[in-house]
Formats: structure tokens, sequence, C-alpha cells
């Protein structure tokens, strides 16, 4: 089988290229020069919004699934780069829907809570979607783009992606690792609740999508619903770090560009069900975190 992994050099990106299956032929891209890991898979330098470019390489290559890990994610600077959020969230889906109608592919997308407005979560796969911001808004167009073709396609929700990986920019929780090892003070918010997701469950959520056949839509996120603040607490605990650093605050004394859906938690039972995923919970997915930055055990 053949895999095109977009997004390639993500934390995603990277974890589904570590978790492939062992006779998969891969093509990674990405918009940087070249593959932020020495894997044994080529590596190609596409811009997913150059029509042509996409189509070129699919005719090439002719995967058998494209797994698109790509994305415009900054939430508040969506509000500012709408152009910039639309190429890669928007445009870059129409091309490589295009692209695997014409070449008989099949693809697999990943989305976001943010599509919701987080005012009755958490939300099953069912739920009407109503974005409250431009970066929701450009990733409901993408899936609608999904839902209006006629291609095999399967969209992965998520949401508070966090995970190690390499030559990637923090996430939430790499981030208060780092800040609270520097004895520095941190302001979470406790009023805005969801999933808390380590990027390895979801990267085994999008294979076994693709080892089932599978299409339509699926939550795939931690199965535990928390607030940041103490999910914040409990990433201090499970790191050995000073809790007392952490302040509670609201959302409101941020004063941040875009709105954010305050409880937008999505139900993970459908994954679970069909897809027979094993998802943990808050505390589970840090403690397999930790293992892997553990440093090696010496004889």
């Amino acid at each position: 089988m053949r895999y095109l992994i977009t997004g390639s050099n993500g934390l995603l990106g990277q974890k589904l290229t570590a978790s492939a299956p062992a006779d998969a032929e891969i093509v990674q891209i990405d918009l940087q020069e070249g593959s932020v890991t020495a894997g044994a898979f080529p590596y190609r330098r596409i811009d997913l919004g150059e029509r042509a470019v996409v189509m070129a390489l699919m005719k090439e290559f002719q995967p058998d699934w494209v797994v698109n890990a790509a994305a415009y994610t900054h939430v508040d600077g969506a509000e500012k780069e709408r152009e910039r959020c639309w190429r890669a969230n928007v445009t870059a889906v129409e091309n490589l829907t295009r692209a695997c109608r014409r070449h008989h592919a099949k693809l697999v997308h990943v989305s976001t809570d943010y599509i919701f407005d987080g005012q009755n979560g958490p939300y099953s796969e069912e739920e009407r979607p109503n974005p409250i911001g431009y970066y929701g808004k450009s990733k409901l167009a993408g899936e609608n783009v999904l839902r209006a073709s006629d291609i095999h396609f399967a969209v992965a929700r998520t949401m508070v992606l966090y995970g190690q990986a390499q030559s990637v920019r923090p996430n939430f929780v790499t981030w208060l690792i780092d800040t609270l090892q520097k004895r520095q003070t941190v302001r979470i918010v406790d009023d805005q609740f969801g999933n808390t997701t380590l990027a390895d469950e979801l990267a085994e959520g999008l294979w076994r999508i693709v080892a089932a056949n599978a299409s339509g839509f699926y939550h795939v996120a931690g199965r535990e619903i928390i607030d940041r603040y103490h999910f914040a607490r409990l990433i201090a605990e499970v790191f050995g770090l000073d809790a007392a650093l952490i302040t509670r605050i609201k959302t409101a004394e941020l004063g941040q560009t875009a709105p954010r859906p305050m409880n937008s938690g999505l139900r993970v039972d459908k994954a679970l069900r069909v897809l027979g995923l094993s998802l943990s919970d808050a505390r589970g997915g840090l403690l397999r975190l930790q293992q892997q930055l553990a440093p090696p055990m010496t004889a």
C-alpha cells in the first residue's frame, strides 16, 4: 500500500511516519526544504495550495491513501492571516480532493473541535457545527469540501494535541513542562474544558481508519474531559514539578484575539466502538509521554 503523508514534519506527521505499517510505501510532504527526520521514506517540499503541483505528485506516486495532517492551526493568527489560513485549511483540501478523485485514492483528514461553538459540549460526530472563530470556520469549510465530494474519505476530529517530536513548536504540555522547570509562574484558565490528546494515539487512530477502510466522521481524542487548569496541575504532578507556580484564571482575563469554544469536548464512543481504539485518560496520556521522555536505561 502506498501512502502520501502531508504535514510530515509536524508533531502528528512524525508520529504517523513512525507508526506506519511495516510494508508501507510512503512519500512525506511538507513546506520545509527537507525532512526533520532522517527516515527511510522520500520527502518532497510541496505547497498544497498549488493545484498543478499536487496533481503532478499524485500522478507520479499513485498513492492508495492520502493522510492529511497538514493545517494552519494558529487560532489567534487565523484572525489576521485569513488568506494564509484558508489556503492551508480549505484550498489544500480542495486540491487533494480533486487529485484523489482523478487518481482513485482515498483520503483521511484531520479536523478540530473548533468547528463547534462550545456551548453544549461534549459533542458527538452527528451534532451540528457552529464555529465562532475564523480558524474553526476554515476547518469546517475543509470538512464541507469532503462532504460535497464523491471520493472515499474519513475525517478525524481531535483537540488539545500534545507530544514530543523533533523540531516542532511547543504544545501546551511541552511548553508547560519547560516553563515550570525554569521555575517561572504561569496563568492557566479553568473555564475551558475538553479532551487532551497524545499525538501517538491520534496517529494510531488514523492508521486504524485506514486499516478498516473506514469512512465518515470520527472523534479521536483522549477519553477524559478536563479543564486546562486541572490538566496543568496534573502535568506538574506527573512530571514532578511545582504546581504552586500555576495560577488559575478565567479566559476573559487573557484578552485573546480569537474567541474560544469553552466546552467543546468530543464524545469518543464511536472511535472506541468502531475502530477498537484504546484511548487514554488525561493521566494515562501523560504517563505515556513521560516514558518517551525518560532517558534510556544504561547497563
